[in-house]
This record gives C-alpha cells, structure tokens and sequence, in this order.
C-alpha cells in the first residue's frame, strides 16, 4: 500500500491484518517527516526513538492475535502545548523551554495512544496559542504546503499542515477562536472543534479556560470520526470535561440525511466573504439541495466579547511573567514573549473588569438565542475564513472595500461559533481561485455526529476532498 496517500483508518486495518507492520509504517513517517520538514517547519520535536519503540510494542501484541485499537500503528502528532511525557511542552513559547519535561501525557495524547496510535512528535503554534498564522517569533513561520510563500494559519499551523502534507494521517491542536478550523481551511484538511467540555482538557497549555477546546485534523471523514470516537469519555482531571455517554460517530457515518433541515447563515456570516468563500458556501449547498437562510443574531457583538473574554482570561495567567520590574525578579520576563503576543497579553490585563462581567452576561443571553435557532434547523453552512491564505507576512486585507489587519480579523466567521461551544466541523473545498477555502457545518452541542454525517454525504458526492499537496 502506498503509506503517504493511505488514510488512518486503512492504515490500522492493513496493520491488524498484517498487510504491513506498525514498524514500517512508523519509519516511512518519519522518512516523510525528515524530508519535509525543513521547508514547512511543522514539527519543533521529533521523537522517532519513542515512536519505533511503540510501534514495536504493537506488532508484538498482533503477533500475539490482541487487538492494539481502532487506530492500531497511525502515525501521529500533536500540537506542541500538549504534555507529551519527557518533553519539555513549550506551547510556542520561550520561556517554557526552560521548564522540567512533562511526567504523563495529556488525556487526549494517552487516548490515542490507548487506540493504537504512535505518537511522533510535537507541532509548531503562536506563541500560548495567541493568533492565527504560526509566524511564530521564537520556532519560526510553518508554511502552508499548498503555496510555501503562504501562512498555514493558527494557532495550530503546523498540525493543520503536516496533515496536508502526508507526514502524518492524524495531528491534534486546539480552538479557542478558530484556532483548529482556520487552519484547517486555510491548508485544506478537515478539522473538528468539539461540543465545549465533550473533550478533555487534561495536560493542555490553556489561553483562555472558559473558551478552549482540543480536537483532530485529518484528511478523511472517517479518519477524524474514528480519532474523535477514540478521544472521547469523561475525564475527572478536568472540571469542564462532561459526564456523559459515548456516542461513537464512525458506526453512523453512513445514516441518511435526508429530512436534517440545513440552512445557510445569512447577515453577518456573508458579509467581508470573499467571492470565492461565498462560492464555496454555495458549492456546498448546492450538493445538499439547500436553499433555506438563517440568521444568526448579534454575532459581531459575540466576536466583540469573544475578543474580550481571551484577553482577559490569557492575561490573567501570564500576569507574573509580564510584570516589567527592577531589580532581579525571576518570573518577570516581559522581554521574552513574541512582542505581539506581549502587547495583546497587556491590553487585555488593562481591560475593567465590569467589561469581563458584561461579555459573560452577554454570552448566556447569545447561547439562548442560537439554540432558539436550533429548534428550527440542525445543520447551519457558514465561511470557515472570509479569505484564502494571506502570504507569511502580511499585515493587512481588503474585505467590502476596507483595508483590516489580517491577524485578528481571520477568525471573523469562527469566533461567534466557538464562543458559545458549538460543535463544528471545516471542510475542505479544494482549489478554488488556485488555494483550499473551508466551509463550516455548525450543529447545536453534542450533535458531532449529524456535522460528520453530512460531511461523509458530501464526501462521497465529492464535493469536499483533502488531497496530499
């Protein structure tokens, strides 16, 4: 089997069945690993010894007739403010370079561990997860594979691009405000943001606890459903993590999707979108036969107090290290942060806190007002980003006529969502105007398995697709 192209779910079933061995597997990853990697910067650590020692372990208990788990021998890496056990978790940072290695793995690493998985390395970010374009100041820019002079997008650059390369079938980052699914649209791979609180936390470097959520990349629908089925379950070493039953998605994958009332996101989710973001919304209604609109209430002033909740919270856990002070103070270290990541960390430790209160009350009002929604629709359609990649670099973009900074203004369509912790799902519309868009499919919480479902309908029509660039 071709093990670049080959998907992780093809990939456990030839090793279970010992088409190939989990070994193998593991080396060609890490032979695509080395040759890449030099010209995207995906990966700030590579950790092959421990890789080919896991991967070993799996052929022995399939010498053995055990089964390792559905993701039996996948290569995979994870975004590098995951506590990996004996590295350093940097989360794009310099001063956590300095820090003791982690002792375990974070819950969501030992999960897919636990399913068969290998784990082979840690993945380039901005800095605390702060931005959307991984020109990271300390670890350098990842580019995106697509068009190396291009940004992969953020924070989770480099899990987004290592999966649109072939490195590695499955990565996993995380999404505050669309920090998963920028990047994922941006390189053309698919990218889950899951129900707030359905994933655990657990071992994560965090930006901002009320608004943080982990998830998978990958390159197939069944691949990032059999990552997320792996993923699930409580955990009670973290608070948010919710109790509840799991709900495997790969087995109801295939479930008709006929009578789910899907609607289009009207007002603000069309306007600053690019003719080609538009046509991609449309490209993917049209293979649905939707025709109906819905309007999302109030979602520029949702991304306002998205804005403000980040800075505050991010703030609030780097206040210490910020601190500017004479004399010979070891946790202050305002000099080593990226200065942009700096400059937003202080205004957001300016910020009143009566502004924290209101957006907090404004979100519980906001939350109610989209579920209303949901009582009349099950699936809403929206942009991914207004924009294809910007060029590494960039500082500005024309959206309606009006020049706007690129930086924040890429979680335009993402942040509204997240706010209030939505499930959602960016797919991947390949090469329109020459570079990947994505399209988000939004569900009301704990409904992945309806997003993913009329993913794999709109995969088998191929209209979404995540080809190896």
């Amino acid at each position: 089997m071709n093990l670049e192209e080959a998907d992780a779910v093809a990939i456990a079933t030839a090793i279970r069945e010992g088409k190939v061995s989990a070994v193998e597997v593991t080396k060609a990853a890490l032979q695509r690993i080395t040759a890449r990697n030099n010209e995207l910067n995906c990966f700030t650590t590579i950790t092959a010894e421990t890789a080919l020692t896991q991967a070993e372990r799996i052929d022995e208990e399939i010498a053995q007739g055990k089964n390792p788990g559905s993701l039996a021998g996948v290569p995979f890496a994870v975004k590098n403010l995951f506590d990996i056990a004996g590295l350093t978790t940097l989360a794009g940072a310099k001063i956590n370079a300095e820090n003791p290695p982690a002792t375990q793995d974070a819950t969501a690493v030992a999960r897919l561990k636990q399913a068969g998985a290998v784990l082979v390395g840690a993945l380039n970010m901005d800095e605390y997860a702060y931005g959307f374009v991984t020109e990271n100041f300390h670890y350098g820019v990842t580019h995106n594979p697509h068009d190396l002079k291009r940004i992969a997008g953020g924070s989770s650059g480099g899990s987004a691009a290592a999966v649109a390369a072939g490195m590695v079938p499955l990565t996993l980052g995380s999404d505050t405000n669309g920090s998963i699914r920028v990047p994922a649209a941006l390189c053309g791979v698919f990218g889950l943001k899951p129900t707030y609180g359905r994933l655990s936390r657990a071992g994560v470097a965090l930006l901002s606890s009320s608004l943080d959520h982990v998830g998978p990349f990958a390159r197939s629908v069944r691949d990032i459903s059999t990552a997320f089925d792996a993923l699930q379950g409580e955990d009670e070493k973290d608070p948010v993590c919710t109790k509840r039953p799991l709900e495997l998605c790969l087995p109801q994958l295939n479930q008709d999707i006929a009578d789910l009332r899907i609607a289009i996101a009207d007002d603000y989710f069309e306007k600053g979108a690019s003719p080609q973001a538009l046509e991609a919304v449309q490209k993917v209604a049209d293979a649905l036969d939707v025709t109906q609109y819905v309007t999302i209430p109030e979602a520029h002033r949702a991304r306002a107090a998205a804005f403000v909740i980040t800075a505050c919270e991010g703030a609030n856990l780097h206040l210490e290290k910020l601190r500017s002070r004479s004399g010979s103070f070891g946790a202050s270290r305002p000099q080593d942060f990226d200065p942009a990541t700096r400059d937003r960390f202080l205004a957001g430790a300016l910020i009143p806190s009566s502004w924290y209160i209101q957006a907090q009350r404004f979100r519980r009002w906001y939350r109610d007002k989209v579920r209303e929604i949901f009582q009349k629709v099950d699936v809403i359609l929206a942009p991914t980003t207004s924009i294809s990649a910007p060029l590494i670099g960039q500082q500005t973009m024309t959206l309606d006529g009006e020049e706007i900074l690129v930086r924040p203004h890429l979680g335009l369509y993402t942040q509204p969502l997240s706010f209030i912790g939505l499930p959602v799902l960016s797919v991947p519309i390949q090469r329109i105007s020459n570079l990947p868009l994505g399209v988000q499919l939004i569900a009301a919480p704990y409904n992945e398995t309806l997003i993913l479902s009329v993913a794999a309908a709109l995969e088998a029509k191929n209209v979404i697709s995540a080809p190896i660039v």
